[in-house]
């Protein structure tokens, strides 16, 4: 008798301790039995995010080569600019030498007609 009762409460507390861990195993396995159903779905969800994905990635390139030419035209126009620019500095650094060189060349004129006007008497002002 002693025997019985002992083997039953070593059985109650086996299955108190072991129990519960069974249940959700066991739970888990049908779980997983279930997704064997849910799997169409899934794809299809992956599918379309997929999908998605590959539509914003498309759409971000697009976005990129409008970018990128509008950036590049704006850049060439700049150039043309900075080239007129550079061209009409040149075109005015040409036309200040010349005008140093005439004006040099005026005061030495100049400087003459005075230094003949003094032997001459003229006094200046």
């Amino acid at each position: 008798m002693f025997k019985v009762v002992f083997s039953d409460i070593a059985l109650v507390s086996a299955l108190g301790v072991c129990g519960p861990a069974l249940y959700w195993r066991f739970k888990r396995t049908l779980r997983f039995a279930d997704s064997k159903f849910s799997c169409p779905p899934c794809i299809y969800l992956l599918t379309e995010e997929l999908k998605l994905q590959e539509a914003v990635a498309e759409e971000h390139a697009r976005h990129m080569n409008i970018t990128f030419g509008e950036a590049k035209r704006v850049a060439s126009q700049y150039q043309r600019e900075a080239e007129k620019c550079i061209a009409a500095t040149e075109t005015c650094e040409g036309a200040r030498e010349k005008a140093e060189a005439l004006l040099i060349k005026e005061r030495k004129l100049t400087t003459t007609w005075e230094h003949r006007a003094r032997e001459m008497g003229w006094e200046g002002e």
